[in-house]
This record gives structure tokens, C-alpha cells and sequence, in this order.
């Protein structure tokens, strides 16, 4: 079934440290052989061995409208032809700006990066630099990308104060970074307790990295209320839940207001593209408005702006997309569940908008701790039976899935079966 994609990896192998330009993509948390994709067509991706599935990943989130969307794919390709790049400022970066702002409360001014990690380094230091403090909250379990900074974990006992989580980071950058718990707002506070250099606060107000699992709404609440009253910056990102939760991602959904916000995946319609943005007097300590310096060869190139313009302009244009992958997405995670509980299986799972997530546990997940009790051999076992089935889930029971507009009624229920079929087999 995969003996190309098995020959592909192996020679992959050879001149990519694992294979893969990103660790996740080599199926070490499912085992076996990633496949080797050929190309992708609506809701389904084709393998270079022939073999069709349903895509449940979407690009890990960019791709709302599933592939080669044909209003993306000519906007992209007629701004091609007017050249990839200029290093030099284009009409189509603040037309992609516009629709940022005007959609964003918390939004009067956006800076397009490359990529979610760096619009949340940019973010972080522009944090910095506004409040004149050098030390930032995170949560764990939650992703921001792989700048230095972030790459912490908890340290031992009752220490708030991170050490570095990967070889090379230096631990005089991440003693300025403090791990909290997320949904738990005393833990928040004993940071604050421990430091009184609190630059800013990061949170995935929709987590997406431990698998989904939601800010509750009182608890971001009240991390605002915190940060205001310390003179901390809080910073939504929104790089996987901006225009997937909802049209303003988590700010759809609660009515708590960031003072920075950082976006990706689908403002690039596929293409690199990050951003990150706040109200103007923030946003005016960037350089060469002000001092805090962050810059970009290829940021705002146009073939990224034309991809994300095209794909917010469809989104706008029909507010009543969210309502139908929200139901399909709730549809099929009910679908895996009643799968699981027909085998007696513990299983819970959420939804939010066009996002989906599941876990094999006994108790509804807040956090990251309770993330980690879930069984990772049966994901692991349910992800092959899935995959041999001709469906495409995430590949780590620590990331979550998304619903296109392309991935229709019957796909969902053809899901559904497969999932009844794996559950037996597993249990």
C-alpha cells in the first residue's frame, strides 16, 4: 500500500535530518511511513503509491476551502506573472491589511511576517520593548512556534521558571520565560507572585497543540483582568484559530480583547504568511515608527497576499460557512464517539467552529497534564486503521483537525464507518 512513499522516505532520509522539514510529518508518534503526497484535489489528497483520502488536515489548518480552491489557485497564478517577489511595498499587502482590521476590535494596525513563529517572536519582543519588562507568561502545552524564547518546560517542584526544552537553547533566554497552567488561573498568578518583570502573557485562547482544548471563557477573563492590573501585555495567538474557530477565531467567541494578536495559516490561503497586530499605540514602537526593530525579505510578497486575500474575501462573503462546518465537525466528532462508546472505549472529544479534536481518556481535557493521559497507543492504532481506510487524521493525538468546505456530508458519514470498523478492531 505504501511501497513507493517507503522508498520515498528512505531516500528522503538521506539528504533531510528524519526525513522531514517538520517533525511531526514523520509519523513518529503513529508510527510506520508517512505517505508521500502527489497532489491534492477539493477535500482529498492522492499519495505517490495511488492511494485517495479524505483530508481531515487541510495543511494543518490553511486550506478552509480544501485544495486548489479555483479562485486562490488564479489569484495566486496571475499574480505570478507579475513576479514572486520585490523586496518593496505592493497594493496587496494593505488590501490584506484592511481586511485584517477591519475584522479585528483589538486590530488597528497588522505587520505580515513569514510564518507563525515568527509572528509570535516579533510579538514578544515588541511586548518587551513596550513595557520596558523582560519577562513572558506561557502555558503549558501550548505551541508558539520554535523561537528560543518558547522552547521551555516546567521546571521542577513548585519553580514557575522555565528550563529549555531543546538542545541549543540557552537557559539565561529561557529563565525569562514562566510556565503556567492553562485553565488555571492560580497558577497564573503565583507567576506574578514570582516576578514583577512581566512583560506579557501568550495564550492559544483555542489551544491546538495538545490536541484541541479550549481557554474555559471565565479564565480568560480573568487572565485579562490580570494582565491589565500588572501592566502586562496579553497576547492572543491565533495563528491555528483565526478565521477557523469563527471569522475572528476565539474573539468570535469570548468578549475578552487582546492587546496583540498574532495570525497565520489561513490569511495565507496556503502560502507562508504570518502576521501579527494590536491597537496603534503599540503597534507604533515598531520600526520605522519607532524602535523596536523586526524586518523581512520576503514578508508581504504578493503571491502570499494575493492567496490570502482571495481566501478572506470568500470567507466575508459568506458568514454562513462557519455555521456548516461547525455542524459537520460537531457531526463527526458524535460520530467517533458513539463509535468509541460502542466498544466501551473511554473517548471524549471537542469542536470549535471548523476545528476538531479527540483524545482517548477517561475525563474531559483542560490541560496540558490531563492531554498527557491520554492512551497513545490506541491513537496510535486508530490512526493506522483510519489511514488504511483512506482517511488523513493528524498524525499525534497532540494536534487537531479541520473541516473544509469541500468535505461533504457523505465523507463525514463514510468517516463515521471507518471509525465504527478501526473502534472494533482496537478494542
Amino acid at each position: 500500500m505504501f511501497s513507493k512513499s517507503e522508498a520515498a522516505f528512505k531516500e528522503a532520509s538521506k539528504y533531510i535530518p528524519g526525513g522531514v522539514d517538520s517533525p511531526v510529518r514523520a509519523f513518529n508518534s503513529v508510527g510506520g511511513t508517512p505517505p508521500f503526497i502527489e497532489r491534492g484535489e477539493g477535500a482529498k489528497i492522492f499519495d505517490i503509491d495511488g492511494n485517495s483520502y479524505i483530508d481531515y488536515v487541510q495543511s494543518w489548518g490553511p486550506l478552509i476551502f480544501g485544495h486548489c480552491d479555483s479562485d486562490i489557485e488564479n489569484a495566486v497564478i496571475q499574480t505570478a506573472k507579475n513576479g514572486l517577489s520585490f523586496g518593496a511595498p505592493t497594493e496587496l499587502e494593505t488590501q490584506l491589511a484592511k481586511e485584517i482590521v477591519t475584522l479585528f476590535d483589538s486590530i488597528d494596525k497588522v505587520r505580515f511576517v513569514n510564518s507563525g513563529t515568527e509572528a509570535v517572536m516579533s510579538a514578544l519582543r515588541l511586548a518587551r520593548g513596550y513595557t520596558g519588562k523582560n519577562d513572558i507568561v506561557k502555558f503549558a502545552g501550548c505551541y508558539h512556534g520554535h523561537s528560543d524564547s518558547l522552547l521551555v518546560q516546567a521546571g521542577s517542584g513548585a519553580v514557575t521558571f522555565g528550563s529549555p526544552s531543546s538542545p541549543g537553547v540557552p537557559e539565561d533566554l529561557t529563565k525569562h520565560t514562566l510556565l503556567a497552567t492553562y485553565n488555571d488561573i492560580e497558577s497564573v498568578k503565583k507567576c506574578f507572585e514570582d516576578s514583577s518583570d512581566i512583560a506579557c502573557v501568550i495564550i492559544e485562547p483555542i489551544a491546538g497543540n495538545m490536541g484541541l482544548v479550549p481557554a474555559d471563557l471565565d479564565f480568560l477573563e480573568e487572565l485579562r483582568a490580570i494582565c491589565s492590573e500588572n501592566g502586562a501585555l496579553l497576547i492572543f495567538d491565533e495563528v491555528m484559530s483565526g478565521f477557523r474557530a469563527s471569522l475572528t477565531g476565539a474573539q468570535g467567541i469570548t468578549k475578552v480583547k487582546p492587546d496583540l494578536v498574532t495570525l497565520g495559516k489561513v490569511i495565507g490561503g496556503g502560502m507562508p504568511v504570518g502576521a501579527f497586530g494590536g491597537k496603534d499605540d503599540i503597534m507604533a514602537w515598531l520600526s520605522p515608527e519607532g524602535p523596536v526593530y523586526q524586518a523581512g525579505t520576503l514578508s508581504g510578497n504578493p503571491v502570499a497576499m494575493a492567496a490570502g486575500l482571495a481566501s478572506l474575501k470568500k470567507l466575508k462573503s459568506n458568514p454562513t460557512i462557519y455555521v456548516e462546518l461547525g455542524k459537520r465537525a460537531k457531526r463527526l466528532m458524535e460520530g467517533f464517539q458513539s463509535a468509541a462508546d460502542a466498544e466501551e472505549i473511554p473517548f471524549v472529544t471537542n469542536v470549535r467552529g471548523s476545528m476538531f479534536g479527540f483524545f482517548f481518556s477517561q475525563k474531559e481535557v483542560k490541560n496540558f497534564d490531563d492531554a498527557l493521559q491520554n492512551d497513545s497507543e490506541k491513537f496510535a492504532k486508530f490512526h493506522a486503521g483510519m489511514l488504511k481506510r483512506g482517511i488523513y487524521l493528524a498524525c499525534s493525538s497532540y494536534e487537531t483537525g479541520f473541516i473544509s468546505t469541500v468535505i461533504t456530508d457523505k465523507m463525514i458519514e463514510d468517516t463515521i464507518l471507518a471509525a465504527y470498523e478501526v473502534m472494533r478492531e482496537i478494542s
